[in-house]
């Protein structure tokens, strides 16, 4: 039901944001105020896994776990898209903010949050819940490496 929820409240607020960022602005140069239009609405966070292992090959994949529905490993379904997923969708949280990602990593750290196998992304799609093996391979990242990787994921979805 929390999930049902969580994804109701994320469907809510992207559909929110787009309606927001669609609309005029009134002020037609941004700078006046000091604010910069919202783009990450342009990068699709169900395509932006992908980006991440392009440019950072390698960020572990973790995606040898088999499917309910094929009975097969489902090799698309990777740790940079359970974390996105996760960020977005679960948390509500900004994709083109630094620190709202270090506060997702922290969540994998157990350093925030505290995170909930019943509602981790692909808990109810895969035979063996991701998120032991997921945080696993976060704590196994260097701090260079998850400063990389916050850095791409923030430029993924900063695009112009």
């Amino acid at each position: 039901m929390k999930l049902k929820y969580n994804l109701f409240i994320g469907i809510v607020a992207t559909a929110i944001s787009a309606i927001i960022l669609s609309s005029p602005h009134p002020y037609p140069d941004n700078n006046i105020v000091g604010i910069q239009p919202a783009i990450a609405q342009r990068v699709a966070a169900s395509n932006a896994w992908r980006q991440v292992y392009q440019k950072l090959p390698e960020f572990p994949l973790e995606n040898k776990y088999i499917s309910k529905k094929t009975r097969k490993v489902s090799e698309n379904h990777t740790l940079a898209r359970r974390l996105i997923r996760y960020h977005i969708y679960l948390k509500g949280r900004a994709p083109n903010s630094r620190l709202d990602w270090k506060l997702t990593l922290a969540d994998y750290l157990k350093a925030n949050e505290i995170m909930y196998d019943s509602s981790y992304p692909g808990s109810d799609t895969l035979k063996t819940n991701p998120i032991d093996g997921d945080r696993a391979a976060i704590k196994r990242l260097n701090r260079r490496q998850r400063n990389a990787l916050v850095q791409v994921l923030v430029n993924i979805f900063n695009q112009e």
